[in-house]
């Protein structure tokens, strides 16, 4: 790390020092290891002057699920290698799927549950939170709300007998969270037909699809507003 930061072993005449720490790799993050997968994460505890914003890596084994879960924080996230399935439903009961890949981006607005599986290569992406203090690690997991919700409320919730929830999980912490699973089939065979319909704006964006605007330099793909309504809204 030194060779790569020579500044950072003899720092420049010009460096008074008070400018604070603008980096933190997360090569030198704990990586938090599971059946499906991995995450590491950046936030406020490693990186200070990161009081408004969190980062997650995380990588996904083919099949592998991040379970369905929600947190206070919105989430975007860019696909940085093979492909997955993600889902969500809207606080009026709309449901949202879609395949991503490199390169493509997704928005869950805060308070949306939501997941994400990896496909037949496995996937890595990684996720920003628009709080410093947001962690993977307490997001509220789908599995916990069943464990801790008397089981004739879960029956009539979801149209089942109690007995559907007799094999939920003891150990949430370590047996979901991201879990084994299959490779899903098509796209068409995943969806589900809400009542509510579907959400009416996307939550995902693929921006390899889009025109490049050419350079001398090279090229940009920008994903904008008028693009991605959900980026500037509440």
């Amino acid at each position: 790390m030194e060779q790569e930061n020579l500044d950072l072993l003899a720092s420049p005449d010009t460096d008074a020092g008070t400018i604070p720490n603008l980096k933190f790799s997360f090569a030198a993050a704990r990586n938090r290891l599971a059946p499906g997968g991995w995450a590491r994460e950046v936030t406020v505890r490693e990186l200070p002057v990161a009081t408004t914003m969190a980062g997650v890596n995380m990588r996904l084994k083919p099949g592998g699920i991040r379970e369905l879960h929600w947190h206070k924080e919105a989430e975007w996230a860019y696909m940085l290698a093979g492909r997955a399935r993600i889902t969500a439903v809207d606080a009026q009961g709309r449901n949202f799927i879609d395949d991503v890949g490199v390169g493509d981006l997704w928005n869950f607005p805060a308070g949306i549950p939501h997941s994400i599986q990896g496909l037949e290569e496995g996937c890595e992406f990684l996720l920003v939170f628009d709080n410093g203090d947001f962690s993977e690690n307490e997001t509220f997991l789908i599995s916990d709300w069943f464990v801790h919700t008397p089981r004739d409320v879960l029956a009539k919730n979801f149209g089942v007998p109690e007995s559907a929830f007799d094999n939920l999980p003891k150990d949430i912490e370590h047996t979901r969270w991201i879990l084994s699973g299959e490779v899903p089939g098509p796209l068409a065979s995943d969806r589900v037909r809400s009542p509510a319909g579907t959400v009416p704006v996307k939550y995902s964006y693929h921006l390899q699809e889009q025109n490049p605007i050419q350079l001398a330099g090279g090229q940009v793909r920008a994903a904008i507003g008028r693009l991605m309504r959900w980026v500037f809204s509440d």
